[in-house]
């Protein structure tokens, strides 16, 4: 029989050595009751450790196949070091000796964390040892390892993949300093702007005694949104816990920062970002694990922090696609919070001026309470909202002369009487899109086919993807040479603003130059969506141009996400008590537009997911993306086993991308002709897709499959 104690693998009788059959059965009847095998004692002549001697290691390889743990013995000079949780080097790869599952004694190093020390390993032959511990710090607690394991498998991905995104890279000068002592609990805060919402003081209550209500806020229009943000993150604090805030980008986390400061005191919250250079972020996210502090606050990566006692995690603005994680396997930060809330048995809040569709499930399902003003707050709060319409346009002199209608000239002028003036154009540059003048083909450069724009102060035309000038354009259709604007860009706008009002400063706010605030005083405000900066006091009016570009987005989500960069402009505007006026040129027929006169998102993303409902389509039904070449793709979907009420869309063909800087991410390497197909399940079968999607994709690269099909889960476009 076997020794229990794992000591030694030898088998002892009292007859004569076994018969191979016996032998063969003794072992399958170890390895089915999970008895040790022998533990290793000595690897090449060094001892190993004498307590725990097998260290199981997840190696950073981020392949489907290899998503599982590998077992390393213990060098005795590493034991005290080798702990779980800490970062480690092994060998893995080809060698001299190979033995199976990765364990050789030769190959390259790579980078790996022990998750665990187990008194000895299931594989019978020779284990390699532990190269290297790179650093005693314990980085990947076992509740960071359970996170990161379920978000690898609601996204189909791997263990490792995830990890990259959850562990920032070390930095070993950040790893020296001490961390400060943890502060005492702070009292809980008064309720303050909360109470302009109905149910936004027992909210805050419910988190200070220690409760983990769940809520989805539409805030009001107006700055007050970051202090509210701040005052549940106090009261969360206050019983003990921990919060954490994740948002979309720099500029809104310096605000969720000032107002943590100013409700918390300093030295009670710690700021995530990449802006914040590797060392600063390393050592920041070192305190949150050690204790130091237990807030959080930060863009996309801060939602893997592994915030100690955590009582509430919340998402500002979860519509902006900045929460949306481009590497693989690219999860939202919503759903990642989501995971939190329900392992952890948390408080969770998402807050938006706006409202998505998936939020709205969430009440819909009953998972979270709503929180939202009355309609006399709304009213009070938002600015006034008016329409042009293209009939209005039509009739408009001044429209056709300059594309702002006679009414948004009122407007302007008007505003700037008070303040400044926001003006929200869909594209940045100068004319980012020309066409033809009498057949209305695109221009199109000849060395690459991407779009011509016109650059400022240059008659040249300059191709967007690679750069190239065309001097001598001419229509391929029709033999034409003269060419009208598709879309106005920021820069012309702007160009044209400061003709018509040559006495009031104009400033940009885009890609080249993204400003967060403006004074107060008057002066004129161009910019893309998503950029615009905060004016002190508020702006005194908003134009809101060229809705049709962003209302005619071939996306399931233009609708939704048009109201929402709309909203987020709206909202920077003064009240309509006090002057504040918005004016869209889009058509006012329209749901958005009409949402956005309303004032009422909700109402909007409630009828969207009622439709969505209807056609079975996300985020009511569960869906995958899978896209290769049509050989590649056909291969993947014979082999995968999809859940019976899975259902397949398509093949359809993917859009051609050539190399630019306006190339989609996931898109077809140029000049291959690539297919895809939505699979759809209902809820509750969203699991078992990504499951059986994995294991194909695992299957197909243990085979070494050289054309690439690509999966993904819970694609945000499906349009």
């Amino acid at each position: 029989m076997s020794d229990p104690s794992g000591r030694n693998g030898n088998v002892s009788s009292q007859n004569d050595r076994p018969e191979p059959e016996q032998l063969a059965f003794i072992r399958e009847t170890v390895r089915r009751t999970n008895v040790p095998k022998a533990k290793p004692r000595t690897w090449r002549g060094a001892p190993l450790a004498k307590e725990l001697p097998v260290a199981r290691v997840l190696v950073d390889k981020g392949v489907l196949h290899l998503d599982r743990y590998f077992d390393y013995a213990v060098p005795e000079e590493l034991d005290a070091d080798a702990q779980p949780g800490v970062r480690v080097r092994v060998r893995f790869g080809a060698g001299k000796h190979s033995v199976r599952d990765g364990r050789r004694e030769g190959g390259g190093l790579i980078d790996g964390f022990v998750v665990a020390r187990v008194a000895g390993s299931d594989y019978s032959g020779p284990l390699a040892a532990l190269a290297q511990v790179v650093s005693p710090e314990p980085v990947l607690g076992e509740e960071l390892l359970g996170l990161a394991r379920a978000v690898a498998d609601r996204y189909a991905g791997s263990l490792a993949d995830v990890l990259q995104l959850a562990v920032p890279p070390r930095s070993a000068r950040a790893e020296k300093k001490p961390s400060p002592e943890p502060l005492p609990p702070p009292p809980a805060p008064d309720a303050g702007s909360w109470r302009r919402y109905e149910r936004g003081p027992g909210f805050l209550e419910a988190l200070a005694s220690g409760g983990s209500p769940r809520a989805v806020w539409n805030a009001l229009p107006g700055p007050e949104w970051a202090d509210e943000v701040a005052r549940a993150v106090a009261a969360t604090l206050s019983s003990g816990r921990g919060a954490l805030v994740v948002v979309p980008d720099g500029r809104v986390v310096a605000r969720v920062d000032a107002a943590l400061s100013a409700v918390l005191g300093e030295g009670r919250h710690a700021v995530l970002t990449a802006d914040a250079g590797p060392e600063k972020r390393y050592r920041e996210w070192l305190g949150v694990r050690r204790g130091s502090v237990r807030a959080v606050v930060g863009t996309r990566a801060a939602m893997f922090a592994p915030v100690r006692d955590l009582g509430l995690v919340v998402i500002w603005d979860d519509g902006d696609s900045s929460h949306a994680e481009p590497h693989a396997p690219q999860p939202h930060a919503r759903d990642v919070l989501l995971l939190r809330a329900a392992h952890d048995k948390c408080a969770f809040l998402l807050g938006s001026w706006s409202c998505t569709v998936e939020a709205a499930q969430l009440v819909e399902s009953g998972w979270a309470a709503p929180i939202v003003a009355g309609r006399e707050q709304v009213r009070g709060a938002a600015p006034l909202v008016r329409t042009v319409g293209d009939g209005d346009l039509a009739r408009d002199e001044a429209a056709r002369a300059a594309r702002l209608p006679t009414l948004a000239w009122q407007v302007v002028r008007e505003g700037l009487k008070k303040g400044p003036v926001l003006v929200q154009v869909p594209r940045r540059g100068y004319v980012p899109r020309l066409a033809c003048e009498q057949c209305r083909e695109p221009a199109r450069c000849r060395h690459c086919a991407g779009p011509l724009e016109a650059s400022e102060g240059t008659a040249a035309l300059k191709c967007g993807w690679c750069g190239q000038e065309e001097s001598a354009w001419h229509c391929q259709e029709c033999g034409g040479f003269r060419l009208r604007a598709q879309v106005v860009g920021a820069r012309r706008t702007a160009e044209e603003l400061g003709r018509a009002f040559p006495a009031v400063p104009v400033r940009t706010s885009g890609r080249e130059q993204v400003l967060d605030t403006v004074p107060g005083a008057p002066s004129l405000v161009v910019s893309t969506p998503g950029a615009e900066p905060v004016a002190e006091g508020g702006y005194a009016a908003a134009l809101l141009l060229d809705g049709w570009a962003m209302l005619g987005r071939p996306d399931l989500r233009a609708g939704e996400d048009a109201l929402r960069r709309w909203i987020a402009a709206a909202s920077l505007v003064r009240p309509q008590g006090t002057g504040g006026t918005v004016v869209i040129v889009a058509e006012p027929t329209l749901r958005p537009v009409q949402a956005l006169v309303r004032w009422d998102p909700v109402g909007h993303a409630v009828r969207e997911l009622s439709e969505r409902a209807e056609l079975g389509f996300p985020p009511v039904s569960r869906m995958a993306a899978v896209s290769g070449t049509p050989d590649a793709l056909a291969e993947f979907l014979s082999a995968v086993e999809l859940p019976g009420d899975a259902e397949v869309l398509g093949p359809v063909p993917v859009p051609d991308a050539p190399a630019g800087p306006s190339r989609r991410p996931g898109a077809p390497p140029p000049g291959e002709h690539w297919e895809r197909v939505l699979v759809r399940v209902p809820p509750g079968s969203g699991s078992a897709l990504a499951a059986a999607l994995k294991r194909a994709q695992a299957a197909r690269m243990a085979r070494g499959g050289v054309e690439p099909v690509r999966v993904r889960v819970d694609p945000p476009d499906i349009g």
